[in-house]
C-alpha cells in the first residue's frame, strides 16, 4: 500500500454519484500516474432480478512501477463483506498505459438516480494525457453521460486517488463505485 505524500491540489467533478463513503486516499510512492485499468461488471440483463453496478474499481499505474487503488474499508461486524468481496462484481479490463505521458485531468461518466429502477452510478472514466490526447476506459456500459472535465493538474500530474464506494445492499440496489477524486 502506497503511503501519503505531498500534493498540491485535488481534482473533482460535480457529477459523482450520491451513495457510499469515501475510502482512504492512496498515492504513487514517487512519480505520477501514466496508465489505468478499470474493474467493470458487464450488463446483467433486464428485469427486477438483475442488478447492474457497472464501474467498480479504478487502478492507477505509476511511473515508479507501482499500482494504487482506493477501496473503502468498512468497520462493521466480521460477517460483513471485505472490500475484496465487495468488489467481486466485474473483471479488471485491459491496462491503458502510456510510458512517456502522464494523466492530468479527468471526466466521469455517471448515471443519474433512477428512482425505482436499477441505479449504476459511475460507469466510465476518461483522462486527458500530458500531450493533450484523451484516453477513455474500455467498458460496455450504455448508461449515464460524461460530465465536465475536472481542473487540470498545474504542477506535475495525477499522483493519487480516493474513491467513494457504496457497500453491498444485500437485496437492495447495488451501485458500488460512485465518485472519485484525484490528487496532483
Amino acid at each position: 500500500m502506497a503511503q501519503a505524500r505531498q500534493y498540491s491540489s485535488s481534482l473533482t467533478v460535480p457529477n459523482g454519484g450520491n451513495w457510499g463513503d469515501w475510502g482512504k486516499a492512496e498515492f504513487c510512492s514517487t512519480g505520477y500516474a501514466n496508465g489505468f485499468s478499470l474493474k467493470v461488471e458487464p450488463a446483467q440483463g433486464s428485469g427486477v432480478e438483475w442488478d447492474d453496478t457497472a464501474l467498480n474499481g479504478i487502478l492507477l499505474y505509476c511511473t515508479d512501477g507501482t499500482t494504487i487503488t482506493s477501496f473503502y474499508i468498512f468497520s462493521l461486524p466480521l460477517s460483513f463483506p471485505t472490500p475484496q468481496q465487495m468488489l467481486q462484481w466485474g473483471q479488471w479490463r485491459v491496462m491503458l498505459w502510456h510510458p512517456s505521458l502522464h494523466l492530468t485531468t479527468f471526466s466521469l461518466n455517471v448515471e443519474s438516480p433512477q428512482d425505482r429502477a436499477d441505479d449504476t452510478a459511475a460507469n466510465n472514466i476518461r483522462f486527458r494525457l500530458s500531450d493533450g490526447r484523451v484516453q477513455e476506459g474500455k467498458v460496455d456500459s450504455v448508461w449515464g453521460t460524461f460530465g465536465p472535465w475536472s481542473d487540470q493538474c498545474h504542477s506535475g500530474a495525477i499522483c493519487g486517488l480516493q474513491t467513494k464506494v457504496e457497500p453491498p445492499q444485500d437485496r437492495g440496489d447495488d451501485t458500488a463505485l460512485n465518485d472519485v477524486r484525484f490528487f496532483c
